[in-house]
């Protein structure tokens, strides 16, 4: 058996290969949520101007892979794979963009996770309000089921605003909350989603749900049902600790857990607890870019 050092040497190198692969999109490009204009997954808008009109994040944000490279990243927004079933407007590069502060404390994570053989993946970190504003949108067209089996299959269209799966802001916004998940070393890809497959309920057992290379937490991501709570009495066994390994080592690192969501987490205190940004996932709207 290799000495502890090497095997430790050799599943971070696993993870820096996984994570410096952006997820690609096999979505044509189209018009996004709310009939605002879109774009192809990951891609820039491709007007100059508009591009240099938009506003700018704040010098207090970062991307997440110059903070904590090692953390991997499936920005699911960014794909064609999401509950309104195309990319959502806002997310022109699969990128992890955050407060430093936050970055930190996820790098903090982060290495308590390598030293037992895991790691942090990131689904979502700052949201634009432009895609909060997309999601409202769509929970407004009670006529667009077309992801329903897979991430609200229990649950009728017409209650996510009253059951709060949607709402018109979001703490993403601000930039020091991130949807997580947590995968054993080393990382095995995940094959990418395919508009117009056979889609499968969330809440399945995990060899039927969409594969997802991370831990068994009792649901997929973005999962509408009561059985994504954390503490979800009806989770038991193996789902259940590996929802605790993740909300433990999210708690000793300062961040906080949205109950109703076991990959929802805000890091306190908040650098801009009453600011809403709406600025691009790109890196051009980093100072310094």
């Amino acid at each position: 058996m290799a000495p502890r050092g090497s095997r430790i040497a050799a599943a971070l190198l696993a993870v820096v290969a996984v994570a410096g692969a952006a997820p690609a999109s096999t979505a044509a490009p189209g018009a996004a949520p709310g009939g605002r204009p879109g774009n192809p997954a990951g891609g820039p808008t491709g007007d100059p101007a508009r591009a240099s009109s938009e506003p700018k994040a704040p010098e207090e944000f970062v991307a997440l892979r110059r903070v904590a490279p090692t953390v991997l990243r499936e920005i699911r927004y960014a794909t064609a794979h999401t509950f309104t079933g195309a990319p959502v407007e806002g997310y022109e590069q699969p990128l992890c963009l955050l407060t430093e502060d936050t970055a930190k404390a996820l790098r903090q994570a982060q290495r308590s996770l390598l030293q037992r053989g895991y790691s942090l993946k990131v689904y979502d970190c700052y949201r634009p309000q432009r895609s909060v504003d997309s999601f409202v949108d769509w929970a407004k067209d009670l006529e667009d089921q077309r992801m329903k089996e897979e991430f609200y299959p229990r649950v009728d269209k017409s209650r996510l605003f009253e059951d709060g799966y949607i709402a018109e802001q979001s703490g993403h916004s601000r930039g020091s909350t991130v949807d997580l998940t947590v995968v054993k070393l080393p990382a095995q890809p995940t094959r990418p989603y395919v508009p117009g497959e056979p889609l499968t309920p969330c809440h399945a057992p995990r060899a039927e749900r969409f594969p997802d290379n991370s831990l068994d937490m009792g649901t997929g991501y973005d999962c509408f049902d009561t059985l994504s709570h954390t503490l979800d009495p009806r989770v038991t066994g193996e789902q259940r600790e590996n929802r605790l390994l993740l909300k433990d080592v999210m708690e000793d690192a300062g961040f906080e857990n949205y109950p109703k969501e076991w990959w929802h987490y805000t890091y306190q205190p908040e650098t801009f607890p009453d600011r809403y940004f709406d600025f691009p996932v790109h890196r051009r709207s980093l100072a310094g870019h």
